[in-house]
């Protein structure tokens, strides 16, 4: 009884397992799941989690053991999805970036946007003049700490928030003086609204980044917003195409090409090339999504989509959710009462600490206090010497925060974005999340194209993968880990492998059929009585009476006598 009580208890183990999600504020949800649950269940209990019911704004992101991003699809299974063995990890954030976020119906949908601003304005996607800068990172401190109180916020206190990935004390001085002056008065949520109706007037608002090459081989960067899909180089967005002007997205290996149809019937098209074939079919398919997100009417409109005009080559894909319309008049139905907002890094006097009192101890990990968003109660001192911080760096010239390129420097009038070749690298401003911090030497040895270590940290803590501890070795887990990397490698090749043979069975089996369908139409003019005009003219025509008596009465003569030879070996055993 006991054993066969032990057995059952295993197996029900072997159908879950664990999966933890990283929220926006940096929190993290966990929960056991069977193992053939799909991404919709996983995302329904993370918005009953959050009581959250504009949801289709948000997705949920996961990084490969190859540290290439995804975003989980809902309606297939997370255990077939995943390269990498359980326990998973992933990442709450915004999918589909409201186009108007003022219209948004609840205050909670908008607090989450809110802080995935707060991100991205952190981690150098969201880009804007010096002006601009301030009066956001001015929203940020009012809704983290209130209204400014001399006897708690003594000089230079705005200097101990890392807004950006770079600033100068310049600007420093002008965040703490709107913050003084202008928003005295302002509760958390209309500083988070403000926030939101002014980053929405940026151009790079709803931008996330992929890094691909031109046809010449210069770096750029595509990106898909709620306005359309834009091709940033250098300091400047070079390219802007509404959606309605996009007529197709394809790609092929690592070649992805947008066709489109500008004024006075104008057809163009855009050719640039992704660092690898996964992450060009991972461009495609946010492309596919957010054009069908965006530019359709309802739901029903969304088709399937192929990667290539050949029918038995390429990836198919179909967008499985609601368009933003839908999406806007399903969230003016919504009826309750507002969901109570549990606000990160706050408390009850709406002020920081003073930082003459120093750091407070805390139970949270140090790993956990690198986050943007971490609680004022850790105090602003530990905000400063946390290993996420970016050191501040003084930029003497320029209207923007960021550095710009000598030979792409441009007025602010000229209305373009400032794009700073340093914050789109790459290695860098692609990546969502920030994670744990490493030791001095990792820091040195995990340098990629200039970038710093917190990069591969993000994408590994995406991926769930164990990092190196403070001992600088790997313990049993680690060695545990990389056999699992050498199995998941394994694996690879033999998916490879299992795609160019299906592939070659694929060719085949079409050029059967349509030898099957040629053979099918030589009968019917050779031994049918149809009497169809078409059918009639071939007939008639010198070239297939010569076939017809030169070469296939003779084959259906020989045809017919093997057909009576094995006939009468049959017969005859």
């Amino acid at each position: 009884m006991l054993s066969r009580f032990m057995s059952g208890s295993l197996r029900n183990l072997e159908r879950e397992y664990s999966c933890t999600v990283r929220l926006l504020d940096d929190s993290e949800y966990t929960c056991t799941i069977q193992r053939d649950a799909k991404g919709q269940y996983l995302f329904d209990l993370l918005c009953h989690h959050l009581n959250l019911l504009e949801k289709d704004y948000f997705g949920i992101r996961y990084v490969d053991p190859d540290k290439q991003r995804h975003w989980l699809e809902f309606t297939k299974s997370i255990s077939k999805q995943m390269k990498s063995q359980p326990p998973f990890t992933m990442c709450l954030r915004v999918k589909f970036y409201p186009p108007d976020p003022a219209a948004l119906k609840e205050e909670i949908t908008r607090y989450l946007v809110f802080l995935q601003l707060k991100r991205d304005l952190y981690h150098g996607r969201l880009l804007c003049k010096t002006s601009d800068a301030a009066m956001l990172a001015a929203y940020i401190l009012q809704a983290e700490i209130g209204d400014y109180d001399p006897g708690k916020h003594p000089e230079g206190y705005s200097s101990k928030f890392q807004f950006f990935p770079k600033h100068s004390e310049k600007l420093e001085r002008r965040i703490a003086e709107i913050h003084k002056t202008e928003l005295i008065g302002q509760t958390p949520e209309t500083s988070e609204l403000n926030f939101l109706l002014k980053a929405q007037m940026l151009e790079t608002y709803g931008v996330d980044p992929h890094p691909c090459k031109d046809v010449s081989g210069n770096p750029a960067f595509l990106a898909f917003t709620p306005f359309g899909f834009v091709v940033l180089q250098g300091n400047k967005r070079i390219h802007f195409l509404k959606w309605n002007e996009v007529s197709k997205l394809k790609f092929e290996a690592k070649t992805f090409h947008i066709y489109a149809n500008q004024k006075e019937d104008r057809k163009i098209i855009l050719t640039y090339f992704a660092p690898t074939p996964e992450a060009c079919k991972h461009l495609w398919k946010c492309g596919v999504e957010n054009q069908a997100f965006y530019k359709l009417e309802k739901s029903s409109q969304v088709r399937t989509v192929s990667s290539s005009n050949l029918f038995f080559k390429g990836s198919r894909f179909r967008y499985s959710g609601r368009v933003a319309k839908e999406v806007m008049e399903q969230s003016a139905r919504i009826k309750r009462e507002p969901p109570e907002i549990h606000r990160a890094g706050l408390v009850p006097s709406r002020s920081c600490p003073s930082i003459t009192h120093g750091p407070r101890l805390s139970s949270v990990p140090r790993t956990r206090r690198r986050a943007v968003h971490i609680s004022i109660m850790e105090g602003l001192e530990s905000l400063r010497d946390s290993a996420h911080s970016t050191p501040v760096r003084s930029v003497s010239h320029g209207e923007s925060f960021l550095p710009r390129s000598r030979s792409h420097a441009t007025d602010a009038s000229e209305g373009m974005a400032v794009i700073s070749d340093e914050a789109y690298s790459p290695s860098d401003s692609v990546l969502p999340t920030p994670v744990a911090e490493h030791s001095t030497d990792m820091a040195v040895s995990r340098q990629i194209n200039g970038a710093p270590c917190s990069i591969d940290e993000e994408k590994e803590s995406e991926a769930g993968t164990p990092m190196r501890g403070d001992g600088g070795d790997f313990g049993a887990d680690g060695r545990a880990a990389q056999e699992g990397a050498g199995e998941d490698s394994a694996l690879s090749e033999v998916e490879q492998v299992n795609k160019f043979v299906l592939s070659v069975l694929r060719l085949l089996l079409v050029t059967i059929g349509l030898l099957f369908v040629l053979l099918l139409l030589l009968i019917i003019l050779t031994e049918s009585d149809l009497d169809i005009a078409f059918l009639s003219d071939i007939r008639q025509t010198p070239e297939f009476e010569q076939f017809h008596f030169e070469y296939f009465c003779p084959l259906r003569r020989w045809f017919a006598c093997k057909l009576r030879w094995v006939g009468g070996l049959l017969i005859d055993n």
